[in-house]
């Protein structure tokens, strides 16, 4: 049986690939922080965790990250993924990070730190 912290992660990257705001929302606890990518100002809050996947998810016609390995240990994750996606001007991107989750003893995401490079999604985004 997966542990709460092996369900979160699941979820997490479940809920981006169907691009659904609430979900993705849904998964972190109320407090929770989310660097993304790390070195830029944190997101602290459901409310801007939900203003960041809403700006993301309106660019692409379709975008989402495939876990390609995780490693859990207690309440923390970390996540080798790759992303992939078709921005709303019609360029296909894939980029790849890793991120380090931290969940609490309900399971919820409470940090998040990603770690990629935001350029060739920036640059799958301009016309």
């Amino acid at each position: 049986m997966p542990t709460l912290t092996e369900q979160a992660v699941v979820e997490y990257f479940a809920a981006i690939r169907a691009m659904d705001v609430d979900r993705c929302v849904a998964v972190f606890a109320p407090n929770a922080e989310q660097h993304d990518p790390v070195g830029t100002p944190p997101n602290i809050g459901h409310e801007a965790i939900r203003a960041f996947f809403s700006r993301i998810f309106s660019g692409f016609q379709t975008v989402g990250l495939t876990e390609d390995c995780v490693f859990v240990n207690g309440s923390a994750a970390a996540v080798k993924w790759t992303g992939k996606g078709i921005a709303h001007t019609g360029k296909s991107v894939t980029f790849e990070g890793v991120d380090v989750i931290d969940c609490n003893e309900e399971g919820k995401i409470i940090m998040v730190r990603a770690f990629w490079d935001p350029a060739p999604v920036m640059a799958a985004l301009q016309p």
